[in-house]
């Protein structure tokens, strides 16, 4: 298990250094990248359950593992938002809402692996453009294209088919269940957020989702201790230390800027459509790793999600991009 998750980390390294390169561009230069530098964070997302296992095996059990990542990357990040205080520039700490909505609903969805399947925790939390193309309608008026409902249509039809093998429809059943759906709704928020306020750069976004998702995790985990479990012991923290620290460079921190990234400039709705590739490489890689199933139901529904995403980006009218 380990070893499958360090060949994806390894492609994720040249990822890193293009977007460390990317942010210092003009947002003209990064227009052309978009659609493929989500689609490619969107689909590493889709293995974030495994480094999830990962440090539950070495000890850092009940979500722990996720508080040490979000705490490394504040603590990585912290001294370029000082400098960018003293240069007058924003630091990240003045976007508490939206660094709470999108790390909230992340800290959900990876708690969600911990408490229920792979593949549940994925497709409920990724009912996002259900929520999205709502909350675009109610707070930001705009009225979906028939693009965007032929896709989103599809895109769902596919979600239904890989889900029906286990219930007519995707309904929690536990407690990951809820948080994954729940994560869901909160992160879609937090997309409206990002496509309508204005921010200086995608520094204070990546950082605010780190430190104030730091604190809502903490928060999290001491609340959900009866089903999570107790503060493991720091022996845990320090045998774990490195790949947590490597994950957090080279697997977290850059995906998760260009996921933060994205919703400015393409839109929440026709992002929440695209994350949709997660579950397709999810349900693959728990497959492969975990001997859950993978038959003709899975093919045929991840199909139809990549038909929808691609469809969503080829077909959508330049005022939805």
């Amino acid at each position: 298990m380990l070893l499958g998750f360090f060949n994806v980390y390894q492609s994720q390294a040249s990822l890193f250094f293009f977007l460390i390169r990317s942010i210092t561009l003009s947002n003209k230069g990064l227009d052309g990248v978009g659609e493929f530098s989500l689609a490619i964070s969107a689909g590493a997302w889709g293995i974030y359950w495994l480094p999830q296992r990962i440090l539950e095996e070495g000890g850092l059990t009940g979500g722990w593992g996720t508080i040490a990542q979000m705490i490394i990357g504040v603590l990585i990040l912290i001294p370029i938002s000082i400098w960018r205080m003293f240069k007058g520039k924003s630091s990240g700490l003045e976007l508490p809402l939206t660094g709470l909505l999108i790390g909230a609903g992340f800290i959900c969805y990876a708690l969600s692996f911990l408490l229920t399947d792979v593949v549940r925790a994925l497709l409920l939390f990724y009912m996002t453009p259900i929520w999205t193309t709502i909350f675009e309608i109610l707070f930001l008026k705009k009225k979906p294209g028939l693009v965007r409902v032929v896709t989103l249509l599809l895109a769902l039809g596919g979600l239904w088919i890989v889900f029906s093998k286990q219930t007519i429809l995707p309904l929690p059943e536990n407690s990951g269940d809820w948080l994954a759906l729940v994560g869901g709704a909160i992160f879609a928020g937090g997309m409206i957020r990002l496509e309508v306020a204005k921010y200086d750069g995608v520094f204070p976004l990546i950082f605010s989702f780190f430190f104030y998702g730091a604190i809502f995790n903490i928060f999290a985990g001491f609340f959900l201790a009866d089903y999570l479990g107790p503060m493991p012991a720091a022996d845990a923290f320090v045998s774990m230390a490195s790949f947590l620290f490597a994950i957090s460079v080279f697997y977290f921190i850059p995906t998760g800027i260009v996921i933060l990234w994205a919703p400015s400039k393409l839109g929440a709705g026709l992002c929440s459509i695209l994350f949709l590739s997660e579950i397709n490489v999810g349900v693959i890689s728990s497959s492969i790793l975990t001997n859950e199933p993978f038959g003709w139901w899975e093919i045929v529904g991840s199909s139809m999600i990549v038909v929808g995403g691609i469809l969503s980006v080829v077909l959508a009218p330049k005022n939805e991009k």
